[in-house]
């Protein structure tokens, strides 16, 4: 198959790289030269080609590029492509990408996806092979999507490694704020206030130990990439900071009274999300 992706970063880069050492032809579209050239240089792309003259030789195309920038090419790719085209985008939110081609002529031919996989890097350089194999990816709103275009994505995400579901769009939405979504924010707010509090760099350094570095590690996500996540899925990601900031505010009280009981309930009780992270590790091990 001849597949475009367009968006050359992390996630697009990582695609092209597997597609590619699968036997297809991958070109690369994405309106940073310096990325094209890179994404040449490392490999991940067997040609880059401009959006216009990709859409028309493309079997399938694959948008790896921020929330809103997909909402505004995809009505116009979607009326470019032939009929025997397959377009899937992979973006973190699906209800507003959805809800934007819901009564388009050629809806059949998209596939709304989300590989669960990344890294807080980004850029062609940042791309990895194998980054999504043993993960899980998510479709939504697959009975939209034509037959053919259905099967050809799942085969895609197949050969990357992947299994699999299926869920609609608004659940999608709302599980991701709260798995995903607030992890991010989280780590971006703890690195600010850490920088804004120890205004002493070298002591960061000297003291920093495993467990901040591992929980300040999204921090160094795009701001590019994840701002537009943030507002288009802006209700689901402000219920769960309400709801986080109330267990925050109970750990400050907890703390302020110095309630060793009350601190010691909360992290016990958190405490438990090992068994389900112990679980998800269990069943990636079966799958791989």
């Amino acid at each position: 198959m001849i597949i475009t992706v367009i968006g050359l970063g992390l996630i697009g880069g990582s695609i092209a790289l597997d597609l590619r050492a699968n036997g297809h032809l991958v070109i690369g579209v994405d309106d940073n030269p310096s990325h094209l050239d890179q994404a040449l240089d490392l490999k991940l792309v067997d040609t880059t080609e401009i959006l216009e003259s990709a859409l028309s030789k493309s079997d399938v195309i694959i948008l790896a590029i921020p929330i809103d920038g997909i909402k505004e090419i995809l009505p116009h790719i979607l009326d470019k492509i032939p009929y025997n085209t397959t377009v899937i985008d992979v973006g973190s939110t699906k209800e507003s990408i959805c809800s934007i081609i819901q009564s388009h002529p050629k809806r059949g031919r998209f596939v709304a996806a989300h590989p669960l996989a990344g890294t807080e890097y980004s850029g062609p350089k940042a791309a990895l092979k194998n980054l999504f194999k043993g993960k899980s990816n998510i479709i939504c709103e697959e009975d939209r999507s034509d037959e053919s275009s259905l099967e050809t994505a799942i085969d895609i995400f197949n050969h990357l490694g992947m299994t699999t579901m299926f869920m609609n769009p608004k659940d999608h939405d709302k599980h991701m704020a709260y798995v995903s979504h607030l992890s991010h924010i989280s780590s971006f707010m703890l690195g600010q206030t850490v920088l804004e509090i120890e205004k002493d760099e070298k002591q960061i350094f000297n003291l920093a130990s495993t467990g901040f570095e591992s929980t300040v590690r999204l921090a160094k996500s795009s701001a590019d990439t994840w701002v537009p996540i943030f507002k288009n899925n802006k209700q689901n990601i402000s219920d769960a900071l309400e709801q986080y900031i109330e267990f925050l505010s109970k750990f400050k009280e907890a703390v302020d009274k110095g309630d060793s009981v009350e601190m010691h309930k909360m992290i016990t009780k958190a405490n438990n999300i090992r068994r389900i992270l112990l679980g998800m590790k269990l069943n990636v091990m079966k799958l791989s």
